[in-house]
């Protein structure tokens, strides 16, 4: 396994290996498929395995993300994929799914994009307890409808949409796939990835004040996924196999997994279809005009989709091939926190208030796009939260 950069006390990376790239195309960045990091460390004997707590069950829709408040209301989503989905976005109320903020915003509504969740991928809460929505505009893997991919914010106090700002075609497609957020209100930024398996894939990045917003390492090296990469999960090669005709191809999803240093100062991200995190200073994202990009390749933490830092600078990633939590300490080392056999297909992570980790494992490997067609999901899905002894990173 390479030797992951050393970082900061903020939690950012140090300078020592530095690889300047343009946004162009074709820049030129080592992302070769890696085996996958059996080599992670365990909790050492002065800090022992936190386990897993059952939060909540889901006997309907597949849930992707959670995002939890600072009074403890937890929130989760339900993407548009093919399962019967009667909203998608919901609150958690006395252990059950409710449509949140109402029924009516979660209708599928396609010609009024801007009013309604069409298929929303991630929930977020940001550090003024503003609920924001990350909407792909896409129903079933259809075009996204002009007005469709936004992020819309909700006040936790009235429980009313006070914002939605409409992504523009020339950021995100009718095929984008816009997959997490991460917002910085002391700078005024949100920051989105965009992992479509059709490409292109980058980063997005959006100024909230003026609602305008554009697109860094546009198919960049760093950003899409890894030529040929193949995981094994559950034992078995991961693949495209919607039919049992078919040999399967590789799953080419882009950037996915995203999050902020507690100073703001640093971006990480990673492709889905990838082994390795990056990270990115933020001021090279901000800049009104593209130029050079200093992107860190940090080394092998294993496959993830979600990504989150915690107050005290630590990155937490989920290890998809080994049903694993780990977490980049703020030396640089990789450490695994918890590996369970419960954790089919970590996705998205939630730091709450209340010192816990919040992840969803919701079984997306055993849908039957890729097992020859046949479903292989068993519910209930399961929300899960295992202490970590810190906030979240909130700006």
């Amino acid at each position: 396994m390479r030797t992951p950069d050393s970082t900061t006390a903020t939690g950012g990376p140090d300078r020592r290996t530095v690889l300047v790239l343009p946004l162009a195309v074709g820049a030129a960045l080592a992302v070769g498929s890696a085996a996958p990091a059996q080599a992670l460390t365990r909790p050492g004997a002065d800090e022992p395995a936190p386990r897993l707590e059952t939060v909540a069950t889901f006997d309907g829709a597949m849930p992707t993300g959670v995002t939890v408040s600072r009074s403890g209301r937890i929130f989760v989503n339900f993407p548009r994929w093919g399962d019967d989905v009667p909203f998608t976005v919901a609150e958690i109320r006395d252990g059950k799914a409710v449509a949140y903020p109402d029924r009516e915003t979660n209708e599928p509504d396609t010609t009024e994009p801007g009013r309604h969740f069409l298929g929303v991928q991630s929930v977020v809460i940001d550090a003024a307890e503003r609920l924001w929505v990350v909407d792909t505009g896409r129903v079933e893997w259809a075009d996204a409808p002009h007005g469709g991919p936004k992020l819309v914010a909700i006040d936790l106090t009235t429980d009313k949409v006070v914002r939605t700002i409409v992504l523009p075609p020339s950021v995100a497609g009718p095929r984008s796939f816009i997959n997490d957020v991460r917002f910085d209100l002391v700078r005024g930024y949100a920051y989105l990835t965009d992992a479509t398996p059709d490409g292109p894939n980058g980063l997005i990045v959006v100024h909230l004040a003026s609602g305008e917003s554009w697109r860094r390492l546009n198919d960049h090296p760093s950003t899409r996924p890894v030529p040929g990469f193949v995981p094994t999960v559950e034992g078995r090669p991961m693949l495209n196999r919607p039919d049992a005709a078919s040999s399967g191809t590789p799953i080419n999803i882009g950037s996915d997994g995203i999050a902020l240093s507690p100073d703001g100062e640093w971006l990480y991200y990673c492709p889905l279809s990838s082994r390795n995190l990056y990270a990115v200073r933020t001021r090279d994202l901000t800049r009104s005009h593209e130029g050079q990009v200093r992107v860190r390749d940090l080394g092998v933490k294993g496959m993830s989709d979600g990504l989150e830092t915690d107050r005290a600078g630590r990155l937490y990633a989920g290890d998809i091939e080994r049903n694993a939590i780990v977490r980049r300490d703020t030396d640089g080392t990789y450490r695994t926190l918890v590996r369970d056999d419960r954790l089919v297909w970590p996705d998205t992570f939630s730091i709450g208030y209340d010192r816990n980790l919040y992840v969803v494992a919701n079984q997306l490997n055993r849908q039957a796009a890729y097992n020859g067609g046949t479903d292989l999901r068993r519910k209930p899905y399961v929300l899960y939260r295992l202490p970590i002894g810190s906030g979240p990173a909130r700006r």
